[in-house]
């Protein structure tokens, strides 16, 4: 839609009161895309079709065709709308569209709209250009105002009558228009063949947007019937389609849309076509013809007609399926973007969008519907978007002479917000309404937006000289004078327009100005070592200001309940403490600095030698906590009396230094998805062959993927070195807690009797200590498998069960894990060893059950390969099990659950895996299945899974088996 507003041609310049002159090109629609190349007059031309096949006579009456030469005797009857039209053959036309049109009373649903009657309708205009032909039934109007010519209106008429007469009785919203259309026309009712085959082409993009891009009824993935219309559009647009009603072509497009348009929500055959009813198709179409409001001369006006016009558009709604509450949300997003559309001059515009989307509102507390919901809330964040962008800064985009557009423009963005939050928002609704108030929340949001950006840009105006100068002081003093004005201009100007909803608006102003100038004020004392004549006039002038604000303040506060404490809280005094505050904040942000670059510097050279201290951490750790408890030790001894207000900042310092050390202690190590192989492609077992008779060099190498970490050849993630830094992690978590306790003792024997030990506790290492307990489960996990996939990849995925399972058991594998083992519970604090051994034991177990469904061709097992495999099993969890000195029993059994629930598969007859293989294929995908599907392999091996079943099947030295998957796969024997 956002290319239909930006080729719309809105006419002569106009003036923009103040207002930035970008028209609706920062507004795209609310409604959404089509997807489909449809320019706005194809869809202009549809919305009409819809609209004349809509108020068409309904019945059993016969109609009649009648010309414009019949018809120019017959003038005075009415019953006309252009130079061809329909007719029921009685002695008065019941339909709609005939109606003959009066201009004897202004528009009723102008005056609900808040509207002023135009000087001027399209019925009445005498200007030269259409005094010779005015219209003269509703219908005729309707088509003027949409730019339907009469060729094509009468084009329409002549289908619709033939449509009538061959299905007499038959409802409008019963049938598919463009498939009528296309069946009703040959080329010969065109005046040339490229204005034909355009015709036909926006038919079928029609029909392709309305049944495929957006049905009412959402379209399954694998829909066959879809499918076929995908297949006859495609055909269609690739070679011109025979139209007509007795074309062969059109039968088979008929069948294949019939299916479609007449499903329902339900499931059910529906007496009704959806075809225009889907979202956004139908809301898109449904504006085209609300657009059909505004008079064709004059962009900006609502014609006087709008009653009877309106009247006629919602007879469209069965087929659009509308209702009054979204026609009320379309017709204020109508409303609101031809105000913006046609250069934001029209108040009247805004002010009936507020009065329609008051009726929005009132929609939106009775329903609960989600599609209404996700409409509602599109078109409202689009309203309240455009507004916001005016108000966050409303100093720039509003003066003294535009104050009253700027009032119409904050109410109907306060209003859109409190549909937004309180209609729509769940997280409203689960709090008391007294809790949130939307109106004076958004007024203070923007009261301090646009009070800041106002700052900033007087802070621009004087920050050259601030550059230039040696003694920045006197910038300051005339900053401080630019605000006091400013804030005197917000109050007579702005302050009475918020005062509607927000009873302090003048004291959130000068509290915002306050914060704003206070920062600058702070900025400038930092660098301030000794009082000087230039710091003293800026201290001047500061206090002058502040008095100033604070008097405003107090006076739009007089009949607030607390009197203005609230607005004056925010407004804490320019003390020269707060330079000092300051000072330690220097220091505390250079002794920060110290410590990140020597971590940067140190970690470089840190070898992680399990070698280098009994307690086998890193010896970089000592020095970097002892740094630490260095400057805690100096803050403290700082002549400063707000040690407890500048603490947090000096812990979260701290922290985030130790944190980049923790980060660099786990980073590289590796992780998951950098050790696992690989997985082969499924083939199926070669029962014919001696896979026993395969020699260890005649294996082809399992492809894997490349392992971090180890490209550069040097040692720094072996597993002693991988230990080395979880011990590191451990001890720094182990000595947090010591400096803890150290601040909480200093924060006791400080001499000011205001310091709170609550400072302390409040003071954490979280990030680090967060990082800490991060980094020893990522380490875990990753020296678990780079020990199963990398150190021990050659007994494992490389040698487990090659050729005859028999002869390439695990024992080899466990031969080579044992050592692992005994060295992870000699190396590793006991206190990390446990979560260490446990994340092996699960990878192990991982990468003995990656072996028995995925390792590829070469692995192949019989019915009686299962008691082996069992044994192996066995023998991994007795390695952790180790006789009651390694991990509970109850852990390992729990770990070792996903392998104990596949491994009865390999029992299993061939047959029963194959039914069972079926029988979870069924439950996946459903039972109407042509052929079975390849199912995607899971995050977890299951024996309820698909995949999980499929590989059993793959690996069985068994001719039914191999047999099954040639059959429905067609796996290959080999990779």
């Amino acid at each position: 839609m956002a290319p239909f507003f930006r080729e719309r041609s809105l006419g002569g310049s106009k003036r923009h009161m103040g207002i930035p002159e970008n028209g609706a090109s920062d507004l795209g629609s609310p409604f959404g895309e089509l997807g489909v190349e449809i320019s706005p007059s194809e869809l202009k031309e549809t919305a009409y079709e819809i609209f004349v096949a809509a108020c068409r006579p309904s019945g059993g009456k016969p109609l009649t065709y009648i010309s414009q030469s019949e018809r120019s005797g017959e003038k005075e009857r009415s019953l006309t709308s252009s130079p061809s039209a329909l007719s029921v053959s009685s002695t008065s036309s019941s339909s709609p569209l005939h109606r003959s049109l009066t201009f004897s009373a202004a528009s009723t649903m102008k005056k609900a709209l808040g509207l002023k009657s135009s000087k001027k309708s399209p019925l009445n205009d005498g200007s030269p250009s259409r005094s010779s032909k005015k219209p003269m039934t509703v219908g005729e109007l309707m088509r003027i105002q949409m730019k339907i010519s009469e060729q094509k209106d009468g084009r329409i008429r002549r289908a619709l009558l033939r449509i009538a007469a061959g299905q007499l009785g038959k409802r409008v919203e019963a049938i598919v228009l463009p498939l009528e259309f296309l069946q009703q026309f040959k080329a010969s009712d065109f005046s040339d063949a490229e204005e034909y085959e355009a015709w036909k082409v926006r038919n079928l993009k029609i029909i392709e947007a309305g049944l495929l891009l957006h049905p009412v009824s959402p379209l399954e993935k694998n829909d066959s019937g879809a499918a076929r219309l995908r297949q006859v559009l495609k055909g269609a647009f690739d070679r011109s389609i025979e139209t007509g009603k007795n074309s062969e072509s059109m039968q088979v497009l008929r069948s294949a849309i019939m299916p479609l348009a007449c499903r329902s929500v339900d499931a059910f055959p529906s007496e009704t076509c959806h075809w225009a009813d889907g979202s956004p198709f139908n809301l898109i179409l449904y504006q085209m013809l609300l657009e059909a409001c505004f008079d064709s001369n004059d962009e900006s006006t609502i014609i006087e007609e709008l009653d009877e016009v309106l009247d006629l558009i919602k007879k469209t709604w069965p087929i659009l399926g509308m209702n009054q509450m979204l026609h009320s949300l379309c017709f204020s997003w109508v409303l609101f973007h031809r105000f913006v559309a046609t250069g934001q001059v029209e108040n009247d515009l805004l002010l009936a969008a507020e009065n329609q989307l008051a009726e929005v509102e009132k929609d939106a507390k009775t329903t609960k519907d989600p599609l209404y919901a996700k409409i509602l809330n599109s078109t409202l964040s689009s309203i309240l978007g455009w507004a916001e962008k005016r108000l966050l800064a409303y100093h720039d985009t509003f003066q003294a002479e535009t104050i009253e557009l700027m009032q119409s423009v904050v109410s109907l963005g306060v209003l859109a917000a409190k549909i937004l939050v309180e209609d729509i928002s769940t997280e409203y609704r689960r709090k008391r309404r007294g809790e949130v108030d939307v109106a004076r929340n958004r007024i203070e949001t923007y009261i301090r937006s646009s009070l800041r950006t106002a700052f900033a840009q007087k802070m621009e105006k004087v920050d050259s000289n601030r550059r230039s100068s040696k003694n920045p002081s006197p910038v300051l003093s005339v900053l401080a004078r630019d605000i006091g004005d400013l804030a005197k201009y917000e109050k007579e100007i702005f302050s009475p327009i918020f005062k509607k909803w927000h009873p302090l608006s003048a004291g959130v102003a000068v509290a915002t100005l306050h914060a704003c100038y206070g920062r600058e004020l702070k900025q400038f004392m930092s660098g301030v070592t000794e009082l000087t004549p230039d710091a003293v006039q800026v201290l001047k002038s500061a206090d002058k200001l502040e008095k100033d604000l604070v008097n405003i303040a107090v006076e739009d506060s007089v009949d607030s309940e607390d009197g203005g404490k609230a607005i004056i809280r925010e407004m804490p005094p320019y003390e020269a403490e707060s330079a000092m505050a300051n000072l330690a904040k220097i220091w505390i942000k250079l002794r920060v600095d110290r410590l990140r670059e020597w971590v940067d510097r140190n970690l470089q050279h840190e070898v992680w030698d399990p070698r280098a201290n009994k307690d086998r951490f890193a010896p970089s750790v000592v020095e970097v906590l002892q740094m630490m408890d260095e400057t805690i030790e100096a803050f403290f001894q700082l002549p400063i009396p707000m040690h407890q207000d500048l603490l947090p900042d000096l812990v979260s310092g701290l922290d985030r230094g130790l944190q980049h050390y923790v980060s660099k202690t786990k980073s590289g190590c590796g992780t998951k998805s950098s050790y696992l192989p690989t997985l082969p492609a499924l083939t199926r077992c070669t029962t014919s062959s001696k896979l026993g008779a395969f020699k260890k060099k005649e294996k082809l190498p399992m492809k894997k993927k490349s392992q971090v970490g180890t490209a550069n050849g040097d040692h720094a993630f072996g597993l002693p070195q991988l230990c080395v830094r979880m011990n590191t992690l451990h001890q720094i978590r182990t000595e947090l807690e010591v400096l803890d306790k150290r601040i909480i003792s200093h924060l006791r024997n400080g001499e000011s009797t205001t310091m709170s030990i609550s400072s302390g506790k409040d003071a954490k290492f979280e990030l680090s200590l967060a990082g800490c307990l991060e980094g020893i489960q990522q380490l875990s996990e990753a020296t678990a498998y780079k020990v199963v996939f990398h150190d021990l990849s050659h007994v494992l995925w490389d040698g487990l069960y090659v050729g005859e399972p028999a002869s390439s058991r695990v024992e080899q594998f466990l031969k080579e894990l044992e050592p692992k083992l005994e060295l992870i519970a000699s190396t590793v604090h006991n206190k990390v060893r446990s979560r260490v051994l446990t994340a092996l034991m699960k990878v192990s177990f991982d990468g003995f059950l990656l072996v028995l469904l995925a390792g590829g061709p070469y692995r192949a097992f019989s019915r009686r390969d299962s008691q082996l495999i069992e044994e192996d099993f066995t023998s991994l969890k007795n390695l952790y099990v180790a006789d009651g000195d390694g991990l509970p029993p109850e852990l390992v059994e729990k770990a070792a659950t996903p392998v104990t629930n596949v491994l009865p598969l390999f029992r299993a007859e061939t047959g029963e895996v194959i039914d069972r293989f079926k029988q979870v294929v069924s439950r996946a995908y459903g039972p109407a299945m042509s052929k079975l599907p390849l199912p995607p392999t899971p995050d977890n091996w299951s024996p309820s899974d698909p995949n999980t079943v499929l590989r059993v099947l793959c690996h069985r030295n068994d001719e039914a088996a191999t047999k099954f998957l040639k059959k429905n796969y067609g796996l290959p024997k080999k990779l």
